[in-house]
């Protein structure tokens, strides 16, 4: 009976994970701190300080989640109580409190949330030309939204759809 000795199989990483690891800490260097949520409510004004985000870029970015400082962003710009926009987002009070350190990043449902509601605020400011009145816009009861508010109706997609396409009549005169 003759035993053979069989040399142990050794861990070498596959080229491609490498790559993927490398590129993945690139684009978080290059997006951390990029200001996603100043983007989309300032549009091009906002790409003097901001990398100008693409699509892909922007799929990217809301992949790997975005900084817990985009959150802060978000809630300074809508002027909303820490524990409205935890509700917005569907996240507890506590886990919005607990993401509060500096190297903490959103998860990718959460990040594409707030840049949901980035992006309509981004709209709204388009529409009424300014910060404030684009605000109490958002958060006060609607007609065309048969008396909700935009910011509690957009929790979801469709909702922020609907916000969206009554931004749009708005925007282009018609009656609603």
């Amino acid at each position: 009976m003759g035993t053979s000795i069989t040399k142990p199989k050794s861990k070498a990483v596959a080229p491609r994970a490498v790559i993927r690891r490398k590129l993945r800490k690139a684009v978080i260097a290059e997006l951390s701190g990029a200001g996603v949520v100043k983007f989309c409510v300032q549009g091009s004004a906002a790409s003097s300080t901001a990398i100008k985000f693409t699509p892909s870029k922007l799929i990217e970015a809301l992949q790997l989640g975005l900084p817990f400082q985009e959150l802060q962003v978000l809630q300074t710009s809508l002027a909303v109580p820490s524990e409205k926009l935890a509700s917005m987002l569907g996240i507890s009070k506590a886990t919005f409190h607990r993401s509060k350190g500096a190297a903490s990043r959103l998860n990718s449902a959460v990040s594409d949330r707030v840049v949901r509601y980035a992006r309509l605020l981004g709209f709204a400011v388009k529409v009424f030309g300014n910060l404030e009145d684009a605000k109490l816009w958002l958060n006060a009861p609607q007609f065309g939204l048969g008396g909700a508010v935009p910011l509690e109706y957009a929790k979801t997609e469709i909702g922020a759809r609907e916000v969206e396409n009554l931004l749009g009549r708005i925007q282009y005169g018609v009656y609603s």
